[in-house]
C-alpha cells in the first residue's frame, strides 16, 4: 500500500534538493541541443536506478535499533543541509554530443551522464536516509522518483525560464531549511523515543 504523505514529503524533500544541482542544468543543456522526449527517457531511466539503490540501501537500515536509525537519518539530514547551504555555484558540465539525434545515442548520452553525475549524490543519500526513517520503500521510492523526473522535465523544457523567475539561492536555502527540520526532529526522535 502506497502512503500519499510518505510520497508527497519524499517529493518535496527531493525536489527541493535537486532543483539547484547540477543535474538540472545538465538536463537543461542537453533539452536545447537534442529532442526532449529522447534526453528525457535516458535521465528519467537514471534516476529510477538511483532512486532503486537509494530504497534497498536504506530499507537495510531499517534492520536497526529504531533510535539509531533516528540519530543517523538526523545527522545525515543536516550534513545535507550543511552542504546545500555551503555549496557555491556549480558550472554547467561538458557534455559530449552525440554523432547524431537517434533516439538510442540521445537517450543513451542523458542516461550516462546523469548516472555518472548522481552516483552518491546529496539526493540520493537523502533518498536512502528517506526509505530508513519511514520503512516504507515504495512510498520513498515512488516520491523520490517523480520528484526527480519533474526537476528533470523542469530543467529539459523550461528550466532557463524558472531560473530567471526564481533564485537558485532561494530555492537552495528552502531545500536546507527542509533538511534541517528533519533533520532536527530525527535527533529529537532519537533523544525521546
Amino acid at each position: 500500500m502506497i502512503s500519499f504523505t510518505v510520497t508527497a514529503v519524499v517529493f518535496g524533500v527531493v525536489f527541493l534538493a535537486e532543483l539547484p544541482d547540477k543535474t538540472a542544468l545538465a538536463g537543461l543543456v542537453l533539452g536545447t541541443r537534442y529532442r526532449a522526449s529522447y534526453v528525457f527517457a535516458g535521465v528519467a531511466a537514471a534516476f529510477a536506478v538511483h532512486v532503486a539503490l537509494a530504497v534497498a540501501a536504506g530499507s537495510v537500515l531499517t534492520l536497526l535499533p529504531q533510535q539509531i536509525v533516528h540519530a543517523l537519518t538526523g545527522v545525515l539530514f543536516l550534513g545535507g543541509a550543511a552542504v546545500l547551504l555551503m555549496k557555491k555555484g556549480e558550472d554547467e558540465e561538458e557534455i559530449r554530443k552525440p554523432e547524431n539525434q537517434s533516439f538510442w545515442k540521445v537517450s543513451g548520452a542523458g542516461f550516462m551522464l546523469i548516472l555518472v553525475a548522481e552516483f552518491g549524490d546529496l539526493t540520493q543519500i537523502m533518498t536512502a536516509n528517506l526509505a530508513a526513517r519511514y520503512d516504507d520503500p515504495l512510498s520513498v521510492g515512488l516520491g523520490a522518483v517523480l520528484a526527480l523526473w519533474a526537476v528533470a522535465g523542469i530543467g529539459i523544457v523550461g528550466g532557463k525560464a524558472l531560473m530567471k523567475r526564481v533564485p537558485l539561492e532561494l530555492i537552495t536555502k528552502v531545500a536546507a531549511l527542509v533538511m534541517l527540520v528533519l533533520g532536527a526532529w530525527s535527533l529529537w526522535e532519537a533523544i525521546v523515543g
